[in-house]
């Protein structure tokens, strides 16, 4: 199957040798978001909710580049610093989605890239 990069600048540019996100057939592998805002590049203050808004709003222009929406998500990883934002998190993405919601996994991790408190990746279907 051929891969096909997805970008968009509406979303934080990747940093690093990976792609905002790949198709391959059916299915869309997003990399991981963080609370980054793309127009200043700046990491985004104010707290966990505001950090989990950011980047649900990049995960949802990635989605828009490839003609998905957040209906779309199949399989979502969230990777939290502190499992104590845990309900702050769970409330700011579930007002992000409607029934039947995607597959989930929520981790704690020593620590993520740029030093944030949030990071959440995700699979969508076409």
């Amino acid at each position: 199957m051929k891969k096909d990069v997805v970008s968009t600048v509406k979303a934080p540019a990747a940093v690093g040798p990976y792609s905002q996100a790949v198709k391959l057939g059916e299915l869309l592998f997003c990399s991981g978001q963080v609370p980054l805002d793309p127009e200043s590049g700046q990491l985004v203050v104010g707290g966990i909710e505001h950090q989990t808004h950011q980047v649900m709003k990049n995960i949802s222009e990635v989605l828009k580049a490839a003609d998905l929406s957040l209906s779309n998500i199949v399989k979502t990883t969230i990777f939290l610093k502190d499992m104590g934002n845990f309900t702050a998190v769970n409330e700011v993405y579930a007002s992000y989605l409607e029934k039947p919601y995607p597959a989930r996994s929520t981790v704690e991790v020593a620590r993520l890239p740029l030093d944030v408190d949030v990071e959440i990746e995700v699979i969508a279907s076409f």
